[in-house]
This record gives structure tokens, C-alpha cells and sequence, in this order.
């Protein structure tokens, strides 16, 4: 064999595990079916402002080795995540705190915000949640749900949320604070000048083969090496032998804007049923880039398939039980092994995509 590993996939999970093995000298090769590295974390320079040309990528975690590891290829700033809601015009903060419950009721007090949503949960008498819209009204009553949930939910799932499985919220984050920073994790920011940098740092001396798709000549990929790391689609990997795995898809629309400022935030959230994209991303303010102009990107969720970009993964029921169908299949070979989002059928964060490759690489060492 020629390469100790092929990685397939040049995204983080495969980044991760390629600069590991690199360094204990093991020979990696990384083909990659897209024009560039870093996967869905890739980001462009484009008027100065490093754009996230797969949505907002903002990484949090509280796992300390797993940052130390991160901040080995990059300084990161100390952005912090605070979205805001804007529902049919008006806007809220998020996630609910003290400032959504003032600007939904205008109550002044933890003790006024919880007595409105517990006399709320009351009214819904939801004991035993079936379905999405049970589970998020038995948790912050009807008002946020219906304003900041519902319309968000259905069109980021395209499906209505009684049709949607509970479990997809098992909680919603309510903080009685005045707190607008999103993620409860020690560690959060975004790397300076972008995550492309980060992955190219990782992969200095790795031999990569961009614009190649495994699928195009298979029994060549499977016989170069002598183990395989797949982070593409696993159902894919086995020729949806057993049915095809659901996803979302993305449209991405952006605009290059004669402005300084258009929003005056990262990321607005349209909570609404009727604006048809989900969110709108402004990507200067995630590293305050000084630039005269500005670039936003509506995100538009849809319908998925074959063929398309996979972004989540459609974990319900069904579902579930057809990928522990492939999971089977996959404990029965003996070189190749999946990872990253597509070949575990989940939808990992960033610190989590890392954490995993690194166990892979202990496991392997």
C-alpha cells in the first residue's frame, strides 16, 4: 500500500486526524470532492471580512483540552454569541432571558417571568409531551413558542412541530438573568482571520487531492491504503443498500452590501413563518472586520436530495433505526472507519468534531 490512511474528506474531523497521524509518521493522503479544505467550516476573504460561506460557525465548548488544542492554530477573539429574534417586525433577545421576557411582557423580575410562563405551562396542562410543539409549550408556555419557536422550527425542518418528535428539544435554555450570551460554555470565539487558516496550518506537508470524488473510482480509493477514514455519507459509502438517510439542505444567498453596518449583529433569527429564510448572517461583526462595505447571507432551508449538500440530519425514529442498520454493516469491515457528521449520522459542533477525531487517533495510536 502507498499511504498508511486516505482520508476522505477535508473537513475537520479529517484534518484532525490527518495532522495527528502525520506527526507520529504515518504517511496520509486527503482527497476532498470540493475546490478547497476545510469542509462546511470554510471561510473566504471577500472585502476584507472573512466570510462563512456554510453559515455562522461560532466555537464553544468547556472542554479545555480540546480549546488548547484549537488555540495551537489560531488566536481566537472573544466574540460572544448573542443573537436576536425578529418576529414579524419586533425583535427579541436570545436565547429567552430577562430582556425576552421584558420585551415579550414587560416584566422586570425573575420572580414576573416565571410566574407568567408557569401560569402558562399551567393553562397547556401537557403532561406527557408527544410531539415538539407539546415538549416546547410544557417548557416555556404558548408565547415564546408560538413567537420564537413554531415559525423558526418548520422551516428549518419542513415539517409541522406536532410532527416533529419531542426529543428534538428535550430543553430550551431560559435563563431568569440578563444574559444575552447564547452558549452557557467557558470557552467561546472566533478564530482570527478565519477557519480556513486553522486547516491549512493542520495540513502543512499532507498531500490532498482537491476536486476528487471517492465515488468516481472506488475500488482505486479502497485499495491505496492500508486503513481508510470515510466523513462522507455512510448510507452512500454502502449504495443506500438499505434505503436512503434523510437530511435538511441549505441555499445560501449573499449580498455584497454599500454599507458599513446593515444589521448591527452577527446573526438575526426570523422566527416568523412567512419571511422564507431562517436567519440572516452578517459576517464582519464576527471579527469586527474594518471594512466600508458589508456582507450578509440569508440562509434558506429546504428539502433534500441526492446528490446535494447534506447539512442536518434528520434524527428521528425511523431514521435512527435504518443508520444502526449501516452501523452494523460497518462493524464487519476491517479498514474502513467512519467519522464526522456524515459517517456517524449526527450533528456534531465543532469542539465535539474534534474531540471525536482525536479519540479515533488514540484509539489507533
Amino acid at each position: 500500500m502507498k499511504y498508511d490512511y486516505l482520508i476522505v474528506g477535508a473537513g475537520l474531523f479529517g484534518a484532525v486526524f490527518a495532522h495527528e497521524m502525520a506527526k507520529i509518521g504515518k504517511n496520509c493522503l486527503i482527497i476532498e470532492k470540493r475546490n478547497h479544505i476545510a469542509g462546511n467550516a470554510y471561510t473566504e476573504l471577500n472585502e476584507n471580512i472573512n466570510v462563512h460561506k456554510y453559515g455562522a460557525h461560532i466555537f464553544h465548548t468547556n472542554n479545555k483540552e480540546v480549546w488548547d488544542y484549537i488555540n495551537k492554530f489560531a488566536d481566537f477573539n472573544r466574540f460572544t454569541n448573542s443573537p436576536v429574534a425578529n418576529f414579524n417586525g419586533k425583535l427579541y433577545n436570545l436565547p429567552f432571558n430577562m430582556n425576552t421576557f421584558y420585551q415579550m411582557w414587560g416584566v422586570k423580575t425573575p420572580e414576573e417571568a416565571k410566574a407568567k410562563i408557569e401560569a402558562q405551562k399551567a393553562d397547556a396542562n401537557i403532561e406527557n409531551p408527544q410531539n415538539l410543539e407539546e415538549q416546547a409549550i410544557s417548557l416555556v408556555g404558548k408565547d415564546i413558542y408560538e413567537k420564537l419557536v413554531k415559525g423558526y422550527t418548520e422551516k428549518q425542518w419542513g415539517r409541522n412541530c406536532k410532527d416533529l418528535p419531542s426529543f428534538i428539544i428535550k430543553r430550551l435554555p431560559v435563563r431568569f438573568t440578563f444574559d444575552n450570551n447564547y452558549f452557557n460554555d467557558l470557552y467561546q470565539g472566533i478564530p482570527i482571520g478565519g477557519y480556513t487558516k486553522i486547516v491549512e496550518k493542520m495540513l502543512e506537508g499532507i498531500e490532498i487531492k482537491l476536486n476528487t470524488d471517492f465515488f468516481d473510482d472506488k475500488e482505486k480509493w479502497l485499495n491505496i491504503a492500508d486503513k481508510i477514514i470515510f466523513t462522507g455519507m455512510i448510507d452512500q459509502f454502502y449504495d443506500y443498500c438499505y434505503g436512503e438517510l434523510e437530511y435538511r439542505g441549505l441555499n445560501f444567498e449573499f449580498e455584497t452590501l454599500n454599507i458599513e453596518n446593515y444589521q448591527g449583529n452577527a446573526v438575526i433569527n426570523y422566527t416568523d413563518a412567512e419571511t422564507p429564510y431562517t436567519r440572516i448572517i452578517e459576517h464582519k461583526h464576527f471579527e469586527n472586520s474594518d471594512s466600508p462595505k458589508t456582507i450578509i447571507t440569508k440562509e434558506y432551508p429546504k428539502s433534500w436530495s441526492k446528490g446535494e449538500e447534506a447539512y442536518y440530519p434528520m434524527n428521528d425514529e425511523k431514521n435512527s433505526e435504518l443508520y444502526n442498520k449501516y452501523v452494523e454493516l460497518s462493524k464487519k469491515e476491517d479498514k474502513v472507519i467512519f467519522g464526522g457528521r456524515l459517517g456517524m449520522y449526527k450533528y456534531f459542533d465543532m469542539w465535539q468534531i474534534i474531540d471525536e477525531a482525536l479519540n479515533l487517533v488514540n484509539s489507533l495510536k
